[in-house]
């Protein structure tokens, strides 16, 4: 038996609690492109777009969910599926095409601003930084947080946002393209994460062992997966797992 090489990590829900980032990110964003649009319209002696917050929040979702039924292989590319609402929904409203281009582009990098101001779980730099020295470490994301700017990159010198691979988890590839950057097998690797279908099930299914981050404990856990209540669990998991490998 070989002892572990790697572990890769789900972000959000498993390193961090991110309902509410979400919340404050989808609301902010949104509220800050109707008052910057109307700034600059009004500078330009043009009247406010007849879009009100509510409606207008409503109706950008409801083309979100339009474009990923219509582009299915854009389902879990989240940055493009807002994109193109926004340009859809600006053009709707009467601004010329480019003008649209520009507003959601603008709208989305404070999307992304507000995305990345996430709180780790006071335990989770530390534990990262201690497995840094023992193994190789990777994040896989189906979010669509700045993997580059979030607050624990440095930990992640390889991170795979799983929507810009157009193969969201539960896919494979994500979990195989990270093992794939670090040079190795999924039966030497380890992930952690917070959903049963999209982290556990896809990693135990390669092979890997798996740790849910979950307080469900009716789940039955089939060979190589270990469940915990708080990321801050996971040594006494990896002490045990190791010794088992020893």
């Amino acid at each position: 038996m070989t002892a572990l090489q790697a572990i890769t990590f789900d972000l959000d829900d498993t390193l961090w609690d991110n309902h509410g980032v979400m919340l404050r990110t989808e609301e902010g964003h949104y509220a800050w492109l109707l008052e910057a649009l109307s700034i600059w319209r009004a500078t330009r002696h043009e009247a406010p777009l007849p879009l009100g917050y509510e409606e207008g929040i409503a109706d950008y979702l409801q083309r979100r969910q339009q474009f990923a039924k219509d582009v299915p292989e854009r389902r879990g590319d989240f940055t493009w599926l807002r994109l193109r609402a926004l340009e859809a929904q600006l053009e709707a409203e009467g601004l010329p095409r480019s003008a649209a281009i520009l507003w959601a582009a603008a709208a989305m990098n404070e999307f992304h601003r507000l995305r990345v101001q996430v709180s780790p779980h006071p335990e989770a730099a530390g534990l990262l930084s201690a497995l840094s020295e023992r193994y190789q470490l990777a994040a896989i994301t189906n979010g669509n947080i700045h993997l580059k700017r979030q607050p624990l990159a440095a930990y992640f010198p390889v991170a795979i946002a799983a929507g810009e691979l157009l193969a969201p988890k539960p896919d494979h590839t994500p979990f195989l393209t990270a093992l794939s950057k670090l040079n190795v097998s999924p039966k030497y690797a380890m992930h952690v994460g917070d959903s049963w279908a999209e982290d556990i099930l896809p990693a135990q299914q390669l092979g890997m062992h798996a740790v849910w981050v979950s307080n469900d404990t009716d789940q039955a856990l089939p060979p190589r997966v270990h469940r915990i209540a708080h990321i801050k669990e996971l040594p006494g998991v990896l002490d045990r797992v190791e010794s088992s490998l020893a």
